[in-house]
């Protein structure tokens, strides 16, 4: 194949993906949200000294300035610096937390769904039993008894019930599919259940595990500013929780330090808006009803 007939190849798919982005309003916008809330994390551990997240780096309890653009909180923390390694921090959780969840409940979806049976039987009884059961409360008790919880940590805690949803889900849609013409087909051909789970299955759930996967993102990033503004992170790791923590445990609004209280919020609101937009227009890729209408 000639380059120029590569060249053109991936000028169309960028042409197609463009036009598709401009008709789903909500996947530009949150995508642009999120890669500028992300580009300028990552940028600033490049362009700005962002080990000065620790206490005493600087001047305490200063108004934002040209020095310190978010300005600093009571213990000489430089608040953009937190919030620059705070924001990868937490994305960090929130992907592995989420990727985790959604790896294991995917799997007990495809193998529940498809093979129906006694398996399907056990792990739909697992899975609704364990849907029932609070899990900010068990996540509290888990880590109230391990301890002082790393980032790394706290992923694997938020790991342990993120599963659950996405099992229930994604087994409904293998459901729906196994009855499918063309999986009737491959079954007929001779192909393995393992194989049609792969190569048939798999590739029309694309849209709809992506759609997943931010909604376990957002909610593994939920749990863990929720477990880390109780106290229940690591004190040294500037993640947007433990900022939160911080800026609750010493009364930054009766201080009046309105930019130590702003800034982590605005940062998570940002965040989580992004997500949203981004899971709602991945929703409209999966979901040949709202493609149709849109």
């Amino acid at each position: 194949m000639s380059a120029s007939v590569q060249t053109y190849r991936r000028r169309s798919r960028f042409v197609m993906t463009w036009g598709y982005m401009r008709r789903n309003p909500s996947l530009l916008i949150g995508s642009l949200m999120f890669v500028a809330l992300i580009g300028t994390a990552i940028v600033a551990h490049f362009v700005y000294d962002v080990s000065q997240y620790q206490p005493l780096s600087v001047m305490p309890s200063q108004p934002p300035s040209a020095e310190l653009p978010f300005g600093s909180d009571t213990q000489g923390r430089d608040l953009f610096a937190s919030v620059a390694r705070g924001t990868v921090l937490t994305l960090g959780i929130g992907l592995i937390a989420g990727g985790l969840g959604l790896l294991i409940g995917g799997t007990l979806g495809f193998i529940s769904g498809y093979f129906g049976g006694w398996v399907d039987t056990t792990i739909k009884l697992v899975v609704d039993v364990l849907l029932t059961v609070p899990a900010l409360l068990v996540l509290v008790i888990v880590a109230s008894a391990v301890g002082e919880l790393p980032p790394m940590g706290m992923a694997f805690v938020i790991a342990l019930l993120a599963w659950r949803r996405p099992a229930r889900q994604i087994r409904s849609q293998v459901l729906v599919l196994r009855n499918a013409g063309f999986v009737q087909t491959a079954r007929i051909s001779g192909c393995g259940p393992f194989t049609i789970i792969f190569k048939e299955i798999l590739p029309n759930l694309l849209p709809f595990l992506a759609a997943s996967f931010t909604v376990a993102v957002s909610a593994a990033i939920l749990a863990s500013v929720g477990l880390e503004a109780l106290g229940l992170g690591s004190q040294n790791a500037p993640t947007l929780g433990m900022t939160v923590f911080w800026m609750m445990n010493f009364s930054a609004l009766m201080l009046g330090m309105w930019w130590w209280v702003l800034t982590p919020i605005a940062v998570l609101i940002i965040l989580f808006v992004s997500l949203y937009l981004i899971t709602a227009g991945l929703d409209e890729l999966a979901n040949p009803r709202l493609r149709r209408r849109a």
